[in-house]
């Protein structure tokens, strides 16, 4: 492979794993803000333990998070410097606003959380456990405003050329807002943040399925087994509204990314929605047939049985092509995924209705084995979104062969994958091991004053025995 493939490869492996985390801890951060407010408002000494708890779970997960990520932002200098000079004046912005506010937002509102809850007032608690959510929010916006630059441009003038032809040599920011909310971002921020509340809620479903499981930690376990559910269940319905926002904002803008999404080859009228299909060669010779609903992409689309698709061939040069079976089988296997864990779901619901979920076994199994199951469709509908730009880095502007650093070779890239290859799995296996040690600790068990309130102050004389057990789970978790 050439120095091109090698880096596309380093940073594909880089930002996939690093994308586990965030999913994660963007999902867990909504439901400590939950438990937070219940803790609050009802003042129970249960939802103390368990916003403990969840805080400890993110921590681990948002710590290796961090450390993944930084390996990952090196390689802009070192892999694609052509590319960040290109577009350094575009994503100085975000990229600082992400760093300064968001990333520090959520570290020092964790730490007081896990650390400082017992000298704060509940007030103050509840708001960090808010604003921890906030800034995860935060954060993945403005990394979400970088990337919708990268697929449809905007706000920006090309230097020295006006005209963006072959001699420019970077973008200038001429209307920030405009950057920033491009024509992609709504769908892509909107549908991105739907998935990531789907992964913790699964995460936080599987954890609690599996102490039914084992007839431990009841109380806690009980309560996050309901508020997975509903959070998943609704989140998962909520992903497939905004895939549909995301897929029609495709067509739009990056009509060959849609094309090779739904193996349309060629233009035509009342095209039929692909279900199931032996996916396109490179060549594309012929629409995918297979399984289909008659007409049903042009009715999905355009609200007209007979509307027309545009088709790969609307680009003669099948150079500017994506690669056209990875982005139809993405797209394929990350739906079939989203409405696996709607059904999933939707079981969950009926049996939490009728009051019966913790007897359904089979169910609570299920929801243990598929805990990896939206991670897995997350990375795979980030797949389709920067393969499907191919060949492009910024789309339409920079080809994804200009973007490479000069001065670096194969064999460079060869020995800092090599490399990286390494610390990584260290750090997943340091990421297991704590999250295994965590989880089988769990969220301890009630004190002897069962239900005590936990006041508007932990300092108050008829809370020591719950200040000083959520102390001691404290020091005991760290």
């Amino acid at each position: 492979m050439d120095v091109v493939q090698l880096s596309r490869l380093q940073f594909a492996l880089t930002i996939s794993f690093h994308f586990i985390f965030p999913s994660i801890t963007i999902g867990l951060a909504g439901l400590i803000a939950v438990t937070e407010t219940l803790r609050w408002h009802t003042r129970r000494e249960i939802y103390d333990r368990m916003a403990v708890w969840l805080t400890k779970l993110f921590a681990i997960t948002f710590v290796t998070g961090v450390v993944s990520g930084v390996v990952m932002e090196f390689q802009f200098g070192t892999n694609w410097s052509a590319f960040s000079g290109y577009v350094g004046d575009i994503f100085g912005a975000p990229l600082a606003a992400e760093g300064i506010l968001a990333f520090f937002l959520e570290s020092a509102f964790v730490g007081l959380i896990l650390f400082g809850r017992d000298r704060v007032s509940s007030t103050v608690r509840w708001v960090a456990g808010l604003l921890v959510a906030f800034g995860t929010l935060l954060s993945g916006f403005w990394i979400l405003v970088a990337n919708s630059f990268m697929q449809t441009p905007a706000g920006y003038s090309c230097y020295p050329d006006p005209n963006c032809g072959p001699t420019t040599t970077k973008l200038v920011l001429t209307d920030f807002w405009a950057a920033v909310f491009n024509p992609s971002t709504v769908a892509r921020v909107f549908h991105t943040i739907a998935a990531c509340y789907v992964v913790g809620a699964f995460f936080l479903t599987g954890i609690a399925a599996w102490y039914i499981l084992r007839g431990r930690n009841l109380d806690v376990a009980r309560i996050s087994l309901r508020m997975g559910i509903v959070a998943a269940f609704l989140f998962s319905g909520l992903m497939f509204v905004s895939g549909d926002m995301q897929t029609r904002e495709v067509a739009a803008q990056q009509p060959l990314k849609f094309a090779a999404m739904e193996g349309i080859c060629k233009t035509e009228s009342g095209v039929a929605l692909t279900i199931i299909a032996m996916p396109p060669t490179q060549a594309c010779p012929a629409n995918a047939g297979g399984i289909a609903l008659p007409n049903g992409l042009s009715l999905m689309m355009n609200l007209d049985p007979n509307s027309t698709i545009k088709g790969l061939d609307q680009q003669p040069d099948q150079s500017l092509w994506p690669p056209v079976m990875t982005t139809f089988l993405g797209f394929h296997l990350m739906v079939a995924m989203g409405g696996l864990m709607l059904l999933l779901m939707t079981l969950g619901a009926f049996f939490l209705l009728r009051r019966s979920v913790e007897r359904q076994r089979w169910w609570l199994w299920a929801a243990v084995l598929a805990v990896p199951l939206p991670i897995a469709a997350v990375e795979i509908g980030w797949m389709v979104a920067e393969v499907g730009r191919q060949p492009w880095i910024v789309y339409g502007l920079m080809m994804t062969t200009a973007g490479v650093s000069p001065g670096v070779t194969a064999g460079d890239v060869l020995i800092s994958l090599g490399a990286i290859l390494v610390v990584y799995a260290l750090l997943f296996f340091l990421w297991l091991y704590s999250l295994r040690k965590e989880i089988i600790r769990g969220p301890g068990s009630a004190p002897a004053q069962v239900e005590a309130a936990v006041g508007s102050t932990p300092r108050k004389p008829v809370e020591p025995a719950v200040t000083s057990a959520a102390g001691a789970m404290g020091k005991g978790g760290r």
